[in-house]
């Protein structure tokens, strides 16, 4: 899954990258509101963090200016301001969340987490189709209770195609969500390749990833048909 961070602390920045590589996210990190705003507009991430004090804009005006661009963004606000006004003055710009620093990383990946869950609002934090589960807590897919080998990449598209279920993944939405740099995917049989290898992995399973000519993917259980 792809995460926007927009944080002007440089260390901070880079601790928060690279904690949220380490846990599955394919990571744009910024250090200004401005940029924010152009790559918020721009591409369709799964979760937004964004500082609350940043050069240029700062993140209300940042979360401001997107939602009033149509932007869904599940964003959260990370921020060293905790009175309740400050709280307040956060969520009613657009921000789902709000974190206050100094934070436990492990409590910022469940609020990611559970932003991602929200819509449409899920009972359980497992993803299940078929016979086949993921927890996005463990990053374990498991078919019948035996766990799945699968690579970062193909972890990320298989994600992406169980949220997105029962909905057509486009080609570009995959290289974009899942490649730090999309130009990689696109145009290539990059992507052809690593859905051959996932259906292979798959192939114990009653989940079928499915090649909707002219478009891209969607994946469906046995009680679904394909395209």
């Amino acid at each position: 899954m792809r995460v926007l961070v927009a944080e002007d602390d440089r260390s901070l920045r880079s601790v928060l990258e690279r904690g949220l590589r380490e846990s599955g996210y394919v990571v744009d990190a910024l250090g200004n509101g401005d940029d924010a705003v152009k790559w918020l507009r721009s591409y369709d991430y799964e979760v937004a963090v964004i500082d609350w004090r940043m050069p240029g804009r700062s993140g209300i005006e940042v979360i401001e200016e997107v939602r009033r661009h149509g932007v869904k963004t599940p964003i959260l606000m990370l921020t060293a301001r905790d009175a309740p006004v400050d709280r307040v003055t956060g969520l009613r710009s657009g921000a789902d969340d709000y974190l206050v620093k100094p934070f436990d990383f492990d409590e910022l990946l469940a609020r990611l987490d559970a932003l991602q869950r929200r819509p449409p609002l899920k009972v359980s934090p497992l993803i299940e189709l078929g016979d086949l589960r993921f927890d996005p807590a463990t990053r374990e897919v498991t078919v019948r209770g035996a766990v799945l080998a699968l690579t970062a990449t193909e972890l990320g598209i298989l994600e992406l195609l169980l949220r997105r279920s029962p909905s057509v993944v486009i080609r570009r939405s995959i290289a974009v969500q899942v490649w730090d740099d999309e130009a990689d995917a696109i145009g290539s049989n990059t992507i052809d390749v690593h859905i051959a290898r996932l259906r292979s992995k798959l192939a114990g399973s009653n989940v079928v990833i499915h090649t909707v000519r002219g478009a891209g993917y969607r994946v469906t259980g046995p009680s679904e048909t394909g395209p």
